[in-house]
């Protein structure tokens, strides 16, 4: 096998795990985030607004890393060395 090949697939197989692993975190981490708000407003509804708005600035920085792992996948698959 050409040493050329091995190292393309190893980026493509690199770039499908950034994707993944980013994926399945950011998308576990926005659940429990909504979840425990949810919660929260359930339980004090008169905070819901604070609440609210401190949930959507979490859930920006948590979708951060997935398009943070996206870009690397990107760099990986398109960068010509």
């Amino acid at each position: 096998m050409d040493p050329t090949t091995v190292v393309r697939s190893t980026e493509s197989i690199a770039a499908v795990l950034s994707i993944l692993v980013g994926s399945s975190f950011a998308a576990v981490a926005q659940a429990r985030v909504i979840c425990a708000a949810m919660d929260s407003m359930a339980r004090q509804p008169e905070i819901s607004g604070e609440l609210r708005f401190t949930m959507i600035i979490g859930l920006a920085m948590i979708e951060s890393l997935a398009i943070y792992c996206l870009l690397v996948s990107l760099i990986l698959l398109l960068l010509k060395w």
